[in-house]
């Protein structure tokens, strides 16, 4: 119940009961829900400012854990774009060089998406630049892989085509690494033993005792087995087709005849140190269509990752070459 309010009035010097009007009710029964709104209003805005709801945690949890996603996939992406660069590399200077076929340009391979912008519905979030950034990346990734994929599907056809053409190319060592002692020198400028110039020294020395076996390197017919070349001393030649030829020079003797067809690994003569030469070893040369090339890329029918990447190392070193 209410209380009853009262105010004295002199004229009749008595006093008389208060009327409230029901205007003056209503009004103040407005400013009090205008006033409790306000104040709810201030109070929920403070606190929203400076206290996380359960769901706003909840909600930037999921946004933390997104991003370190996000890094996990790129660092993902990382990792796959090396590995797919290493491919790239092999499949342009290795294999698409074997079967004579032209390298993939650059441009080819990592070539974006023109035209419409693809990405536009992920544009206007606080991690729009992340997203964006990890979605290009990744759709560069996927094309990159569709192109190498189809490379290697026409290197895999010519590998088919050409089964004669793997046989005959160049791709162990003439020495096994059982019985070699070191490689002493390999394709590049090196000094010379005998007038300790400087010159073009065009294959590779595999230092080893004498009488050591030296094997043909791929599959072919050798065309001279004699001491008539100068500097070489006794030294075999092989053809092998397709542009390849072979060289094994500073022989002790031979295992086989002018004419004769032999195969990758089988025995051709023995390690000495005949001709021009600075101790036992046996000098080898690589020609393609007549020219010299270098032969630390036609080792990979022989040798372990590890091992090819000790042999590029020590073929690298300026030395002195043995012939």
């Amino acid at each position: 119940m209410s209380k009853v309010k009262y105010y004295y009035d002199s004229e009749t010097l008595s006093y008389k009961r208060i009327e409230r009007r029901k205007r003056t009710t209503f009004k103040y029964a407005v400013m009090f829900l205008l006033a409790s709104a306000l104040f709810a209003f201030l109070f929920v805005f403070i606190a929203g400012q400076y206290v996380e709801s359960p769901k706003e945690k909840a909600l930037k949890r999921e946004l933390q854990n997104m991003q370190l996603q996000y890094k996990i996939l790129n660092k993902k992406m990382d990792d796959a774009e090396a590995v797919l660069a290493d491919v790239a590399d092999r499949d342009n200077n290795l294999y698409r060089v074997y079967f004579e076929a032209n390298p993939i340009p650059e441009e080819q391979r990592k070539a974006g998406f023109g035209g419409v912008n693809r990405y536009k519905d992920l544009e206007g979030f606080d991690n729009s630049k992340l997203i964006i950034q990890s979605s290009k990346r990744l759709d560069v990734l996927q094309k990159e892989i569709v192109v190498q994929s189809k490379s290697l599907d026409e290197i895999a056809k010519l590998a088919a085509e050409k089964e004669k053409l793997l046989a005959a190319i160049p791709a162990i060592q003439p020495v096994s690494n059982e019985d070699l002692s070191r490689i002493s020198s390999g394709f590049g400028i090196r000094t010379d033993p005998f007038t300790k110039a400087k010159k073009m020294h065009w294959g590779m020395d595999f230092a080893a005792p004498r009488g050591t076996p030296i094997y043909a390197t791929g599959d072919g017919v050798v065309v001279r087995a004699d001491s008539r070349a100068s500097g070489y001393g006794k030294h075999i030649r092989i053809d092998h087709g397709f542009g390849y030829e072979t060289l094994y020079g500073h022989m002790y003797k031979f295992n086989v005849r002018r004419n004769q067809k032999v195969k990758r690994g089988d025995l051709i003569g023995f390690v000495g140190s005949t001709g021009r030469s600075d101790g036992p070893h046996v000098h080898y040369e690589i020609f393609k269509d007549g020219k010299r090339i270098n032969p630390i890329n036609f080792y990979y029918g022989s040798l372990t990752a590890e091992e090819y990447s000790k042999m590029v190392q020590h073929a690298s070193l300026e030395n002195q070459s043995l012939d």
